[in-house]
């Protein structure tokens, strides 16, 4: 970890390093590996320092998450590149533990004179760490100072041998910029430069043939292994601000929460299709009791969303008493049987807490949170954060197949109607919340177009726009449902929008969400602390959600490819 009195030094001096900085062209520092950038994706630039590198990289297309310990350079920084898209955090080495709550794997990741700074004995946990957030032929560029320092810094020595070893303790290829060190470009005739290029050849976690080994492979008496592993992927994908704690193994999430998507999943199968989950007919399901389950009466399952609160007690305790009787069956069952193959390992473990059934329930973290803790491999989180959108749809066929083969009366469903009950939420319905918000100050105020600042009072017809789009990321949360005019909306169609029109409209978005939410915000930010990384469970700051809002869509970009609108 860099030392406090370096980084004491770094922002106090913060004017003057900066300029000096940025009087070097990123070019030519670095252009010895540039041939090695990749063309567009994520970039994570430890130690950024005046936003030099970062800048430059985010002009190129990339993402930016640019981390800096040091108070003074950072501010300054984030002031002179306040309209890029970077993504600036006070985080530092070994942990970045606010790198890794962010869920995000790079493409480059950059230490442009970091290293030396790092004690030799945190360097390998640094390395370690460096190494996890790589994707796939990934690069990670570290460059190294050679020579003393006198003045307030503290440095150690490097080599580019250590790196070697490194790399090949932790299966990444290793390769020198240059055969030649480099002269300092300050024209310190005492300091001198080599840069390392390290690669991930490939995920090597073995993730995907064990994920697929669930899906296709695994004796199935019921479709609760398929449930639970639907479930996670629900929240990998969608909820990266759930996570209550992970290591460099396990991801810690609430118990209440994969209860609650598993419930979200079976509750039209099983109410609405009457569709068969286990293969012997006159077995019940576990998870539905007359207590619970069948007290749920007429409630819809798009009544039930992150958020929602629920004041009448009989509902509550019959809600309660499902996503207790869920949670016992998850422990039991699928998280129980899901094994490593050839082994008796379990793939994900339990612990529940004891719960005291409340008269009222509000869906946030501490509720959800209450029932105890799942526990999911890092690897297997990481492959499911990564590329769910391959992974669910044979998840998906996989659960049809199932239920098919279950039914006793082969004739009564096809297999789309299998899939259509597997589908996901009901996007019109669940935009007719803010429908009614929308109605209801357009009696007393006016609502603007967020896409183009336009009132809409004038139009008289409006849309309703999922900002990421719901064919590509299925969120109902208030904060990326939108007011925009009906032939903007219809322009956009299922495109995401552009980093750069997403910050032009900024003020518009926030403007919105504070006329919308403003009087009831427990919900708004309760859904965008589950949805988005970074915010934390007592975050109110609307402007925080926007910074949230567009790493999320930087990040949906780059997991699925999508065409962007600008």
């Amino acid at each position: 970890m860099t030392d406090k009195k370096t980084i004491f030094y770094y922002s106090t001096q913060a004017e003057q390093l900066s300029a000096q900085y940025d009087s070097i062209d990123f070019v030519d520092v670095h252009g010895e590996w540039m041939h090695h950038i990749p063309e567009k994706g994520w970039a994570l630039d430890v130690g950024a320092g005046s936003g030099r590198d970062s800048a430059f990289l985010a002009k190129k297309g990339f993402s930016v998450v640019a981390v800096e310990p040091a108070k003074g350079m950072r501010e300054l920084a984030q002031k002179k590149q306040i309209d890029a898209n970077i993504h600036w955090l006070d985080d530092s080495l070994p942990e970045l533990r606010q790198v890794f709550s962010l869920q995000i794997k790079f493409d480059l990741i950059l230490l442009s004179a970091v290293w030396m700074h790092l004690a030799p004995t945190h360097r390998e946990r640094a390395f370690r760490k460096l190494s996890s957030l790589l994707k796939p032929n990934g690069k990670l560029i570290i460059s190294l100072r050679h020579g003393e320092c006198r003045d307030g810094r503290v440095m150690y020595s490097v080599s580019s041998e250590e790196h070697q070893k490194l790399a090949s303790k932790f299966g990444l290829s290793f390769e020198l910029a240059s055969e030649k060190v480099k002269k300092d470009q300050m024209g310190r005739s005492d300091v001198s430069w080599e840069t390392v290029v390290l690669t991930l050849p490939d995920d090597g976690t073995g993730a995907f043939p064990l994920i697929r080994n669930i899906v296709v492979n695994d004796n199935k008496a019921s479709t609760y292994k398929i449930a639970l592993l639907r479930s996670v992927l629900r929240i990998a994908e969608a909820h990266a601000g759930a996570v209550i704690d992970q290591s460099d193994d396990l991801v810690e999430l609430p118990l209440g929460l994969v209860a609650f998507y598993w419930l979200k999943l079976y509750r039209p199968l099983i109410d609405v299709h009457k569709m068969q989950q286990l293969n012997n007919p006159n077995k019940g399901l576990g998870f539905v009791s007359q207590q619970g389950w069948r007290s749920l009466g007429e409630l819809h399952n798009n009544d039930l969303y992150l958020g929602a609160s629920f004041a009448n007690q009989s509902l509550s305790q019959a809600l309660h008493r499902t996503i207790k009787d869920i949670a016992n069956t998850i422990k039991d069952m699928p998280a129980k049987y899901i094994k490593l193959p050839g082994t008796q390992e379990q793939v994900f473990s339990v612990k529940a807490n004891r719960v005291v059934t409340p008269s009222s329930i509000t869906l946030n973290h501490q509720y959800l949170g209450s029932f105890g803790s799942f526990y999911v491999p890092k690897r297997i989180w990481d492959a499911m954060t990564q590329f769910s959108i391959w992974i669910e749809p044979a998840i998906v066929n996989e659960w049809a197949t199932l239920m098919a083969n279950y039914a006793s009366d082969m004739s009564k469903f096809s297999p789309s109607d299998y899939l259509n009950a597997l589908r996901w939420d009901d996007p019109m319905r669940s935009t007719s919340r803010v429908r009614r918000r929308v109605d209801a100050l357009l009696d007393v105020a006016d609502v603007s177009c967020v896409w183009t600042g336009q009132s809409i009072r004038r139009a008289k017809r409006y849309a309703v726009d999922h900002a990421i789009p719901f064919s590509r990321w299925p969120n109902n949360d208030l904060w990326n449902l939108l007011p925009t005019k009906v032939s903007v909306n219809a322009n956009k169609s299922d495109k995401l929008p552009s980093a750069h029109k997403l910050i032009s409209c900024r003020q518009d978005i926030v403007d919105w969400w504070q006329l919308a939410w403003a009087n009831e915000p427990s919900e708004f930010f309760t859904q965008a602390s589950l949805a988005l990384p970074r915010l934390g469970t007592d975050n109110r700051s609307y402007d925080d959600v926007f910074e949230a809002f567009l790493l999320q869509r930087n990040r949906i970009l780059h997991l699925q490819q999508l065409a962007e609108w600008q």
